[in-house]
């Protein structure tokens, strides 16, 4: 069989069945992460993004095979979440730009468009690095592009890309030396050959994928429980369960040992305490959603199966009788005008992320106009940025993104606004309250990144966490379970005792031109343990101040700076 064209539905169905492979191994692909922390993402933030580009696909019903490109180009954008969500959105925005006005796409068509979508992702990078998602998409366009000087069939095209994507899958252990030691391949390289056998199974009528339908995401589902709702309440004294509520718990061994976690069971009993229930969970997390009229009620049953990690509780009558005040104010044309929002805006906003309540409070306190929930375990999405430097209402914008991970979809953020915006490129909590203290309201926004970004380079970080596997890394042997102590990238120490881990770790980082320790305690770790470190520093280093303050974050037991 050949196909000498792919028609704008059969592109379509490229895409979904390419995305829902990929959600199907982005377990797998997480477990490909190098670093045995908890936040090892890169399967789940490839999902999400590639998640939010079928939906724009799903939402058009055009046979424009350029069109489909671009919808779902402009759904990866907006949905970016991580370092290799960013790079596969700009490999597909780079591929809908060369597809572009294209009604159908012939086997050099395809080839180009995934050789231009090279292009665009090397040039997004500002540092590029071979052996990963990078590379397999290179390889596997060039190949594409060689083998489609001679043949006419985009089967026998895509089976080209992909075999050489997974060749060059296969090498990427010896572009990074990190992989070969670990003994895995890129994780990133592995989701875009999930991508590619997608493709390639639509196109010769086959189907890769278990997942039929798509599992569709928490937030999403909250959304079609909140406008079914909104439907059925039409005024504010119907509302039989007033207080929107969820709650995301951990589950901790010793709890279901004595509770054990049955999800129809608990569904059954949650359903006595309000409506609009959702229940997920997988091996790790609970997330629950519901309207309740007690929600302390609904927090106490979950507390049986973990440690609450997440809650947000939300006044429904209220947001109710706001909403209908407003309708009633733009119907009577009293609403306030956007040239009156436009005049307030503030001359600077700062827009931070962080994973912790005591974190996000830390940040607030010192001048951080809002805070995006996010970081270690949820990277916040080019839209996640995107919304919150439009609520900011501010004419000059700084971006902390305080993760590696995270300062590509927050420079892309600023790809698609309007407003002045600078990324301070802040890789740790640490760095990112060095920075806010270091802004200047007098100087310009420029002035601003040059001398926030000089402010974090003497900041030291370290972080205490626990490993997720075993593994052997920088001549460090890593038991599953066990906390390590991780100074910048590189793990330093290893071991049962979270305290100890802690105590090594801050004897390495702690040197004569140490001036102050900050120390912040995650959810896991007490008030006591905290300063008992405090105590153990006070007395090896007398001429160090030491400053502790309750993160209130998960997975990170401490989150420690250095200046």
């Amino acid at each position: 069989m050949t196909i000498k064209n792919i028609e704008g539905k059969k592109f379509a169905q490229m895409l979904l069945e390419g995305a829902d492979n990929l959600s199907s191994n982005s377990k797998a692909i997480d477990a490909l992460n190098v670093f045995p922390v908890p936040d090892g993402d890169t399967g789940t933030n490839m999902n999400l993004t590639i998640t939010s580009g079928v939906k724009e696909v799903r939402q058009m019903n055009d046979a424009h095979a350029g069109k489909v490109a671009g919808a779902f180009a402009k759904g990866l954008l907006m949905g970016a979440r991580g370092n290799s969500g960013v790079i596969l959105s700009q490999l597909f925005r780079g591929f809908s730009k060369s597809a572009e006005g294209k009604e159908t796409l012939t086997a050099k068509d395809l080839s180009s468009a995934f050789d231009y979508g090279v292009e665009m992702a090397y040039k997004a990078v500002m540092k590029p690095v071979e052996g990963t998602i990078l590379t397999v998409a290179k390889d596997a366009a060039r190949r594409g592009v060689e083998f489609a000087k001679d043949s006419d069939d985009v089967i026998a095209v895509m089976e080209e890309v992909l075999k050489e994507a997974k060749e060059s899958l296969k090498r990427t252990p010896d572009l990074l030396p990190v992989l070969k030691e670990v003994g895995v391949v890129d994780s990133g390289g592995q989701g875009l050959v999930t991508i590619y056998e997608g493709f390639l199974a639509v196109l010769k009528g086959e189907k890769v994928s278990t997942t039929v339908p798509q599992t569709p995401s928490m937030d999403e589902l909250v959304k079609v429980e909140h406008h079914q709702s909104a439907q059925s309440h039409m005024s504010t004294e119907d509302i039989e369960f007033g207080y929107c509520t969820e709650v995301m718990v951990k589950f901790e061994t010793e709890k279901t040992n004595e509770n054990a976690y049955d999800e129809d069971a608990f569904r059954n009993k949650l359903s006595e305490y309000g409506d609009s229930l959702l229940v997920v969970s997988d091996e790790d997390l609970l997330k629950i959603h519901i309207h309740a009229e007690f929600p302390g009620n609904v927090i106490s049953e979950a507390q049986k199966f973990g440690a609450l990690t997440h809650v947000k509780i939300e006044n429904m009558r209220e947001q109710h009788t706001t909403i209908l005040e407003n309708e009633m104010k733009q119907e009577l044309g009293t609403s306030v005008h956007k040239e009156e929002a436009e005049k307030e805006k503030q001359e600077y906003a700062i827009i931070t992320v962080a994973m912790g309540e005591g974190i996000a409070s830390l940040f607030k306190g010192l001048g951080a106009t809002g805070v995006i929930q996010g970081g270690q375990t949820m990277n916040p999405s080019t839209e996640d940025f995107v919304k919150a430097i439009e609520e900011a209402n501010a004419k000059k914008i700084i971006l902390l993104p305080n993760n590696s991970n995270i300062i590509m979809a927050a420079e892309q953020a600023n790809s698609v606004v309007d407003e002045e915006v600078v990324v301070v490129p802040s890789k740790s909590v640490p760095q990112g309250l060095a920075s806010l203290l270091a802004f200047n309201p007098t100087t310009d926004l420029e002035d601003n990144k040059e001398t926030m970004t000089d402010a974090m380079t003497d900041v030291k970080t370290g972080e205490v966490t626990y490993a997720v596997r075993d593994t052997s890394l920088n001549g460090v042997e890593i038991k599953k379970g066990d906390f390590m102590g991780i100074e910048g990238k590189k793990i330093i120490t290893t071991g049962p005792e979270v305290q100890e881990v802690a105590k090594e770790l801050l004897d390495t980082m702690v040197d004569e031109d140490s001036e102050i320790i900050t120390i912040i305690h995650g959810e896991d770790r007490s008030e006591e343990e905290a300063e008992a470190l405090v105590s153990y520093l006070e007395e090896r280093y007398e001429d160090v101040e030491v400053e502790v303050h309750n993160g209130n974050q998960p997975l990170y037991s401490y989150i420690i700076s250095v200046e």
